[in-house]
């Protein structure tokens, strides 16, 4: 079976609400962060235990891992290994309260 990057829907959603924000500035920066993003998740798909663990309160975001996106290192791509791949749950700039957003559901609510 082919290993997959499979990405929540919350976690399309942060990468949208990111290159947006950087396209206000720069559209170029706006397509570079993309294409780090996809660069650092084909890396973490490849070496999936190549980012740290992190603990969070919510039960059903057990095995969470944490990875930096290269060139946006604020930027932090939160994970879990699947049978096929991983799973992109959130990408999340460190200046945000992260455990607050990890404790919501793709729906919006709280967990």
């Amino acid at each position: 079976m082919k290993r997959v990057v499979h990405r929540t829907p919350r976690a399309r959603a942060d990468l949208a609400e990111q290159a947006a924000y950087y396209a206000m500035r720069d559209s170029a920066l706006a397509v570079r962060f993309l294409e780090a993003a996809q660069g650092a998740f084909e890396e973490l798909l490849a070496t999936p235990l190549l980012g740290s663990t992190y603990a969070c309160q919510s039960g059903r975001l057990v095995d969470l891992r944490r990875w930096r996106i290269p060139g946006f290192e604020r930027t932090l791509v939160f994970y879990r290994i699947i049978d096929h791949g991983i799973e992109v749950v959130r990408v999340l700039h460190g200046a945000r309260d992260i455990s607050a957003l990890l404790d919501v559901d793709d729906e919006g609510s709280a967990v």
